[in-house]
């Protein structure tokens, strides 16, 4: 039987096929072809950004892409407080070039980004910025526009120095606490790939095996993606394949945490200190417990153990290590993104999700190589993976008709009539599937100390 809440993993399938939709009433919620719609995207000039573009950019020319009807009639509206120049976009994105309009502001004005929203008549708002999220939601929800981001912001949390360590849950608990103020607009938040994609396929590998109840659901994520090219490498410089700077608030800022019975625990040591083992089939590796959005949203839902277990290039991995007695150095180092433009990317990155049986343990992943997504979309592989869940989350609120509200992405695979596995695959089309004849067991089953 599955235990969510009062529900069971009998019923899961009824849940959503039942599912009471309510009416955008008084609005254009669900977009048509026959309107030509402004969206809006903050955070312009950042990676997750180049690669959302990359995909519209395509969806734009590709008549067959479930979007296209719409995206081709659009007005993209560009926001980022240090904006690149419209040669930029044009040589990236030459489909939309005619269709982009760029503005430079801070996000923090939000009586000015409001004006921006009315002014452009904004229905849509893609937020892939550091903007606080609820001061974002808020706007949004004044003025009836959509929304969709891809991690929780709050600026507060961020300059509150005594929260070290604990910066997710109070990020977390400031969202949660104003979640269900916002009535005047529909939006799906935490849609990138984790969060995001990995609560689609944790759901779905549950949906297969509705009778049997997992120990724990780990999100799992081994990304060996580094330059080919040792020459590139500085000295006292982290390379990460996504922002260097929110990778550090995980790995150094805050302590390992997963939960169980539906309450966050931590441990108070440096997260590098431990590493778990993860088999996925033929692969295996060692990762660190690291805060994630997935982990508390799924831990409020599903009775279990859930972790999220990390590794990344073992170049960025043994520099951590190295300096543990004095992390809050890395601070100063230099910070670089592992960019295809900048060299050749060899290794792939890994997400999925692992479920747990006393038995055996049932697997779920997608992996992509820089090497070969650079190729077509200009962008490295982390960064197309979160696009794409952005991508599905954009096209289940203007195509589907998704009730007003909030939506964590298992919120709205449970709750609505959401197409968001067919827009997901419509761009990320390989998935592994697998199951492990024996299983690992729990967190402290899997661990090994590094120090």
């Amino acid at each position: 039987m599955l235990w969510v809440e009062a529900l069971s993993f009998r019923l899961l399938d009824s849940y959503i096929n039942t599912y009471n939709m309510k009416n955008f009433e008084g609005s254009d919620k669900m977009l048509n072809s026959t309107i030509s719609p402004s969206i809006t995207i903050l955070g312009s000039s950042g990676g997750a950004a180049k690669a959302v573009l990359a995909i519209l950019n395509q969806s734009v020319q590709d008549k067959n892409d479930p979007i296209h009807p719409i995206i081709s009639h659009s007005q993209f509206h560009l926001i980022d407080m240090n904006q690149k120049d419209k040669v930029y976009f044009d040589q990236l994105f030459p489909h939309l070039s005619k269709q982009i309009k760029l503005h430079q502001l801070d996000l923090k004005n939000v009586s000015v980004f409001r004006k921006h929203l009315t002014k452009t008549n904004t229905k849509v708002v893609i937020d892939v910025s550091w903007a606080d999220t609820i001061e974002m939601l808020n706007c949004c929800n004044d003025l009836g526009v959509l929304y969709v981001n891809t991690a929780l912001e709050n600026e507060q949390v961020d300059n509150n120095e005594s929260l070290h360590g604990f910066p997710l849950a109070e990020r977390y608990l400031k969202y949660q606490t104003r979640k269900n103020d916002f009535t005047h607009t529909t939006a799906i938040t935490c849609s990138g790939m984790n969060p995001g994609v990995v609560q689609w396929m944790a759901i779905k590998l549950m949906q297969e095996n509705p009778n049997k109840k997992p120990l724990a659901c780990y999100i799992v994520e081994h990304d060996t993606s580094f330059f080919a090219d040792q020459t590139l490498i500085e000295p006292n410089t982290i390379y990460t394949s996504w922002s260097v700077e929110c990778f550090l608030d995980e790995a150094i800022l805050s302590y390992p945490m997963f939960v169980y019975s539906h309450l966050p625990h931590y441990f108070y040591e440096e997260v590098y200190s431990m590493e778990y083992k993860v088999r996925l089939g033929d692969k295996e590796f060692y990762g660190c417990l690291m805060p994630h959005e997935e982990v508390l949203t799924l831990g409020e839902l599903f009775d279990i153990q859930i972790g999220f277990i990390y590794r990344v290039s073992e170049f960025t991995t043994e520099l951590i290590r190295k300096n543990l007695d004095r992390v809050d150095e890395l601070w100063n180092w230099n910070q670089r993104l592992i960019d295809p433009e900048k060299g050749m990317v060899e290794g792939e990155d890994l997400v999925g999700v692992l479920l747990v049986y006393e038995d055996c343990e049932k697997y779920m992943y997608n992996s992509m190589k820089s090497s070969s997504i650079y190729a077509q979309y200009k962008t490295n592989a982390t960064y197309f993976q979160v696009a794409c869940g952005i991508y599905a989350a954009l096209a289940s609120l203007i195509l589907d008709d998704i009730p007003v509200g909030i939506y964590n992405v298992h919120e709205l695979l449970l709750k609505t009539e959401s197409k968001y596995e067919e827009y997901l695959s419509y761009h990320m089309t390989d998935f592994v599937v697998g199951e492990n004849k024996n299983s690992d067991g729990l967190l402290h089953q899997r661990l090994k100390w590094t120090k």
